[in-house]
C-alpha cells in the first residue's frame, strides 16, 4: 500500500476544491493513504518567477518540513510540481519525492486503466511545464484512452503555449491574448465538449475565454475525469 500526501495547490485549493477532492477519490480507489497536511501553504514559484527569490526559499523550505516523513507527496500541477522538484532544492530545501498525478499513476503505480468512466468527447492540453520540465509525454493520454466511453479527439497544435504563464498573462496581457485565441481555435475545431489538462491554471485561462464566446466547451481537469465512475459520474461543480 502506498502512503501519500496530497499536495492541493494555492489555485486550486482556493478555486477548483472538486479537483483536490477528485485526486484523493481516485488515488483511495487504488488502494493508496492518503494524507492532506493542513499546515501546507504555497510551494513558492509565484513568489519565484516574480523575482522574489528569499519569500520562494522560506516557502520551498516550509514545504520540506510539512510534507517531510511522507513516502510520495502528489500534486494534481504540472507547474507546482516542476516548481518542487526542480526548483526548490536549490533555494536549499529538500522535498520529499513529489510526482505530477498521471507520473505518479504510472510511474509509480504502474496503472494506465483506473476503472473510470467519461462518455464525452474529450480533447487533451498538455500544459508547458509537464510538458517541458517535467516531460510527462504521453502518459495523460494513456490513462485517458483507458477510460471507458470516453472518445479522445487529437487537439491541434497542442504543444503550443495557452498564454497564461502565471503573471506573463498580466503583464504582456495582448500577447496573452493573442496566444489565448490560437489555442481556442484549435480546441473549437476539435469539435469536443470537453478540454482537459493537468493544470487548473491553464484550464481556467482557456476556458474563461471559451466561457466568454459561450462556446459550451467545458474545462474538466485530468484528475476529475479520471475519478468518475458509473456509480459515482462527474458533474459539474458548484464552487
Amino acid at each position: 500500500m502506498h502512503k501519500v500526501a496530497l499536495f492541493a495547490t494555492c489555485l486550486t485549493d482556493t478555486l477548483y476544491p472538486a479537483t483536490a477532492r477528485a485526486t484523493v477519490r481516485l488515488l483511495e480507489r487504488l488502494g493508496c493513504t492518503v494524507d492532506f497536511p493542513l499546515d501546507q501553504t504555497c510551494c513558492g514559484q509565484l513568489h519565484f518567477n516574480t523575482g522574489y527569490r528569499a519569500h520562494a526559499a522560506d516557502l520551498a523550505v516550509r514545504f520540506a518540513s510539512v510534507f517531510s516523513g511522507h513516502d510520495a507527496v502528489v500534486v494534481p500541477s504540472g507547474s507546482c510540481a516542476g516548481m518542487v522538484r526542480h526548483v526548490q532544492p536549490d533555494l536549499g530545501a529538500t522535498p520529499p519525492p513529489t510526482y505530477e498525478l498521471s507520473e505518479f499513476l504510472v510511474d509509480v503505480l504502474g496503472v494506465t486503466d483506473v476503472g473510470a468512466y467519461f462518455p464525452h468527447r474529450v480533447t487533451y492540453h498538455p500544459t508547458c511545464h509537464s510538458l517541458r520540465m517535467l516531460g510527462v509525454g504521453a502518459k495523460p493520454l494513456a490513462l485517458l484512452r483507458e477510460v471507458r466511453g470516453l472518445e479522445l479527439v487529437e487537439l491541434p497544435q497542442a504543444e503550443s503555449c495557452c498564454g497564461f504563464g502565471g503573471t506573463f498573462a498580466l503583464k504582456n496581457a495582448d500577447t496573452s491574448t493573442a496566444m489565448l485565441a490560437d489555442k481556442m481555435r484549435c480546441v473549437l475545431d476539435t469539435g469536443a465538449e470537453v478540454l482537459t489538462a493537468g493544470d487548473n491554471s491553464c484550464l481556467m485561462h482557456i476556458g474563461g475565454g471559451l466561457s466568454r464566446l459561450r462556446t459550451g466547451v467545458r474545462p474538466v481537469h485530468l484528475a476529475e475525469i479520471l475519478a468518475s465512475t458509473e456509480e459515482e459520474p462527474w458533474a459539474p461543480a458548484t464552487r
